[in-house]
């Protein structure tokens, strides 16, 4: 899988930017409904990047065990 960066970047830039509230504000009912959901991936997304950083950085150490043993 190959990281578009990028992407990231101008995805970030258009919500922080206010032009994604912008167009939800002037979009048909289904077109909020798509951007909503997109919204939920994103949160999603954040939530399993926000776990795999902190499998990745505690790897094999006492607090990455500790992790390991909570999720069980």
């Amino acid at each position: 899988m190959i990281l578009h960066e990028k992407y990231i970047d101008d995805l970030i830039n258009h919500i922080k930017s206010g032009e994604l509230a912008e167009i939800f504000e002037f979009s048909s009912e289904e077109r909020r409904y798509e951007i909503l959901d997109f919204l939920e991936k994103l949160m999603d997304l954040g939530e399993a990047a926000d776990e795999a950083a902190t499998k990745i950085i505690f790897k094999n150490t006492q607090l990455g065990a500790f992790f390991e043993n909570t999720q069980k």
